[in-house]
């Protein structure tokens, strides 16, 4: 069986509460995008193998969310053993959920592949424990999402009338040490939600990414969000923790 996982944005992220457990609550509508994607292959084998390609995997492979996806199959459903071939295409540690969203393909995978017959209520509750980006992939529909990243609500958001532009800065950054350098703002709860209702024209003013303020203005992230405004964008953000930035513009 062959899936690709696809990208998503995070239009809006707040981060409003650090945890007793040391994770954080926050805000954001996460939007699929369905033009970058990764190609992950799943078929039954006599042993379990996983192997990459693409854009290099800088892990062990026992470390990698699709391991672990199978791992927690193997254990709980006793599923035979397979093989999982993973091409990558969305960069790592550019805040696209590119290796949430293969955790979670391969969820959808093995569930096909051995009919588990699972719906998406405990697949949802399955990819919650493999990464907190990864329930949003199940649907593949915008949300708005708070909690961890684990809650997520239905929204109204449509953006096939808008060109969404990706731009790539050369830079991997650490979501785990964007996190331990972030501010939470509890004034912030719900501000989202709030403004998504507005014209995108206005969402500059009023939607922001709360982690580009970890990066000073000579940046290449907030340059390449100035080119991108300066080219006749209505609204760019970084998306995630970074490094990735998309623009929005009007189609001609």
């Amino acid at each position: 069986m062959i899936f690709y996982p696809n990208a998503k944005i995070n239009i809006g992220l707040n981060i409003i509460s650090k945890r007793m457990d040391g994770y954080h609550n926050l805000n954001s509508i996460f939007y699929p995008i369905f033009d970058i994607y990764d190609i992950l292959e799943v078929v039954e084998s006599k042993k379990f193998e996983f192997t990459a390609s693409g854009i290099g995997i800088d892990c062990m492979p026992e470390n990698n969310l699709c391991y672990k996806v199978y791992t927690y199959f193997k254990e709980r459903y006793d599923i035979p053993n397979i093989k999982i071939h993973l091409h990558k295409n969305i960069p790592i540690g550019s805040g696209l959920g590119g290796g949430s969203s293969d955790a979670t393909f391969t969820i959808k995978a093995i569930n096909n592949l051995f009919e588990l017959g699972l719906d998406s209520y405990v697949l949802e509750s399955i990819s919650a424990k493999i990464g907190s980006d990864c329930p949003f992939f199940i649907s593949n529909k915008p949300k708005y999402v708070t909690g961890t990243g684990d809650i997520l609500s239905d929204i109204n958001l449509n953006l096939s009338n808008f060109n969404i532009q990706l731009y790539m800065p050369k830079i991997k950054i650490s979501t785990r040490d964007a996190f331990d350098k972030i501010l939470p703002n509890q004034n912030n709860d719900g501000k989202i939600l709030k403004n998504i209702a507005k014209p995108i024209h206005l969402w500059k003013n009023h939607i922001h990414n709360d982690f580009e303020a970890l990066h000073n203005s000579k940046s290449k992230i907030i340059k390449v969000k100035q080119t991108a405004y300066d080219s006749g964008a209505i609204y760019a953000s970084m998306t995630g923790t970074g490094s990735a930035v998309y623009a929005i513009f009007e189609k001609n």
